[in-house]
């Protein structure tokens, strides 16, 4: 599986990328500061799993997995974000999401939430 990860903060984007680590067959295939490079980034490289932080410079998380969802609907997006994933994850699922990790808890959460992510059917396009 190839994963983008888009997050402002270089310290969270180094983690995340250890956390990715112990699993084989999962890639890193590119890193974004802001939502406007995750798009460049997710319009190019086609990852299988785009790992949004919610809050960036710019474009936020939720309005760059509204984009990413119409434009690649088959990616997995998966929101991070220090707000309360329980009240977020209505807003994520709204957008196009699949899920949303609390960033406090990503050494416990995060390895298992890309799991469950990655064998759920791809969401279908749906107009409003």
């Amino acid at each position: 599986m190839r994963i983008l990860i888009a997050d402002d903060n270089d310290a969270v984007r180094r983690g995340v990328v250890g956390l990715l680590s112990s699993e084989t067959d999962w890639k890193v295939c590119a890193e974004a500061r802001d939502g406007s490079e995750a798009l460049q980034k997710a319009r190019e490289l086609l990852p299988d799993l785009i790992l949004l932080d919610v809050s960036m410079p710019g474009m936020n998380g939720l309005e760059v997995a509204r984009l990413l969802r119409q434009e690649l609907p088959e990616a997995k997006i998966l929101v991070i974000s220090q707000h309360d994933p329980i009240q977020l994850l209505p807003r994520v699922l709204e957008v196009g999401g699949n899920a949303c990790v609390d960033k406090n808890r990503l050494g416990i959460d995060l390895v298992a939430s890309i799991k469950s992510v990655e064998v759920l059917p791809a969401l279908s396009r749906q107009t409003c």
